[in-house]
């Protein structure tokens, strides 16, 4: 009897849903800028990691890619640009690719298109501020000497 409750409270735990810390490295498999501009369209980039990251539905996925698009397509001006980026994104970020970039990568793979509980929106809400409070404290240190 103590077998199969340990083995149920240890089950109810392997389906707790754990995030892991938001990680970015800008633009995956693709450059981060142009010969003028390293970085020209890497905020973007990271913007689009942030709402990977998180998951979700099918739709807020196109969403993401199409936000993506327009931000590349307002640093650069160049549509050829902005449209090679979304196919790429389309085709290699789909959830079913085990790839550290793909849709909903902060989460155990397998995750899939759904909408996020109102936990795991919580959970992916703090490690967010988290992010975004280290992200602000790095720029505001000054470099070592």
């Amino acid at each position: 009897m103590f077998l199969i409750v340990a083995m149920l409270n240890l089950s109810g735990c392997a389906s707790t849903s754990m995030l892991r810390p938001f990680t970015t490295d800008a633009c995956s498999l693709f450059p981060d800028g142009d010969a003028e501009d390293a970085s020209r369209w890497s905020e973007c980039c990271v913007a689009h990691d942030q709402l990977y990251w998180r998951g979700g539905t099918a739709t807020q996925r196109r969403h993401a890619d199409v936000a993506l698009r327009d931000c590349v397509l307002a640093h650069t001006g160049r549509q050829h640009l902005a449209d090679l980026m979304f196919r790429g994104v389309r085709i290699g970020g789909s959830p079913l690719l085990p790839t550290p970039f793909r849709w909903g990568y902060g989460w155990r793979y397998g995750r899939g298109y759904a909408p996020l509980t109102p936990d795991e929106q919580r959970m992916a809400d703090e490690k967010h501020a988290e992010y975004s409070l280290k992200r602000s404290e790095a720029a505001c240190t000054p470099p070592s000497e």
